[in-house]
């Protein structure tokens, strides 16, 4: 991204600079990688985009079990290595299993809303046995996630919602346990909470994940490109079949093209500029005072202070924490994040917010003299109806989207793209990926009858 949206063109694009991520403060051997000095002319799969999305598609085009003649892979990223959203997110790997799906449940009935739910919690599962078998050290820690409100009917309305689920005898709603006021302010240590709900979650380092993708997928055959800014795919395809792609190094001609752009895919596919809108959030990592005193917060949190007012958190082992979102504090002044590419900035509305939130929100913390080291934005590709756009381009044969994830990448991503790899390797049907149905995306979708960037 560029220093303003003003000038960029196509838009949006990721900026020369950024703020610094406490994700990337230990950078991996392939961060500025190329596996070739010069870039290819031509490559079997292309993929758009060096995040989760992308890196989970290299990894999983090159199964350790491959049959067959192995196609061409090569992954271009705009800057380093895992530089853009999952490098700047809060290392959550929390599942969803009520909140969102009331409205998924108001929109398209329970059994889609319920599918999606199972595939998040099958998403942990996933990703823990692939961390394992793989060895991949980013810290995955699995634990207990505590969703916390301070607003009374806000509680209400979860709770009625809850009840709901409860009433429907559902496998998963047993691992939600609900919290009176006393547990969230005793257990929790929430100051006035009026009470929340817990269930399993885990978080991890990110940046760690798709380094640790990306070496596996390098050594088993993908060209990896970083620092290769894609400005342009061709409207048609030439005559031997591949889709021209224009970089600042040149051109790439592609057979198939996976963009795992998230919130800059309206640049190289403009039909998706109504379905996903980049939006700007804070991140931050506090750490107490050396020798302070504090209470140990094992747990992950998400902070509901009323609809719409969320703030996400997770503890690392060595004590620190980081914490983000507080958007409420920022909604109104819509050029500071809506459609707003540019993570080389902060935030004004909420660039100060963290000072002090430990010792203000959590009892324990009063004496900690806790302060924010590392604050920086991301940009997020919000969806229109906060579901992922997976599936096949409409109207474009031979490239694929696995991109709007809505801030909510960690607990679906990794399946996502098993699935896209899936789709363009193997000319799989979405039907057959086992992904929900609510994510496939499609020409209908592109007009999107909702509007959720703006709440």
């Amino acid at each position: 991204m560029a220093s303003s949206a003003e000038t960029q063109k196509p838009f949006p694009q990721p900026a020369a600079g950024y703020t610094q991520s406490f994700w990337r403060t230990e950078l991996d051997v392939l961060d500025s990688h190329r596996s070739t000095p010069e870039l290819p002319k031509e490559t079997d799969i292309l993929i758009i985009g060096g995040g989760y999305a992308g890196a989970s598609a290299a990894y999983h085009l090159f199964p350790e079990d491959q049959q067959g003649t192995t196609p061409n892979v090569v992954l271009l990223e705009a800057r380093e290595l895992c530089s853009g959203a999952t490098g700047r997110n809060g290392g959550h790997l929390r599942p969803d299993l009520y909140s969102m799906t009331s409205t998924y449940t108001e929109r398209y009935g329970i059994e889609a809303a319920v599918e999606v739910v199972r595939f998040e919690i099958s998403h942990m599962k996933k990703i823990e046995e692939f961390v394992r078998k793989e060895k991949i050290d980013c810290d995955l820690t699995f634990t207990r996630s505590y969703d916390i409100y301070l607003d009374a009917d806000h509680l209400a309305a979860a709770k009625g919602f809850y009840d709901f689920l409860v009433g429907q005898g559902l496998d998963f709603i047993d691992d939600i346990k609900y919290l009176s006021q006393e547990d969230a302010e005793g257990t929790a240590k929430v100051r006035g909470a009026k009470g929340g709900f817990s269930f399993s979650a885990g978080h991890l380092w990110p940046y760690k994940l798709i380094a640790g993708l990306i070496r596996i997928a390098v050594s088993r055959g993908l060209n990896l490109q970083t620092k290769t800014m894609v400005t342009e795919i061709g409207q048609a395809r030439t005559p031997e079949g591949l889709w021209p792609v224009t970089t600042d190094r040149g051109i790439i001609n592609a057979r198939k093209i996976i963009l795992a752009t998230n919130a800059f895919t309206s640049a190289l596919a403009p039909e998706y500029s109504k379905a996903i809108v980049p939006c700007k959030g804070l991140c931050t990592h506090i750490e107490a005072a050396p020798g302070a005193p504090y209470q140990q917060l094992p747990e992950t949190y998400a902070i509901r202070r009323g609809p719409g007012a969320f703030i996400y958190q997770i503890s690392r082992k060595d004590g620190s924490i980081i914490v983000g979102g507080a958007q409420y504090t920022y909604k109104d002044a819509h050029e500071q994040w809506h459609n707003n590419p540019d993570d080389g900035t902060l935030i004004k509305n909420v660039e100060n917010y963290f000072d002090g939130y430990m010792q203000r929100t959590f009892f324990g913390w009063e004496n900690s003299q806790a302060t924010v080291k590392h604050k920086w934005t991301g940009v997020m590709g919000y969806s229109a109806d906060s579901l992922p756009h997976i599936g096949d381009i409409p109207g474009k044969p031979g490239q694929f989207i696995a991109a709007g994830f809505n801030g909510h990448g960690m607990p679906v991503i990794f399946l996502c793209g098993k699935a896209i790899a899936q789709m363009a390797r193997q000319s799989m049907p979405f039907e057959e990926t086992g992904l929900p149905k609510l994510f496939e995306t499609s020409a209908a979708r592109l007009d999107p009858v909702y509007n959720d960037t703006l709440g």
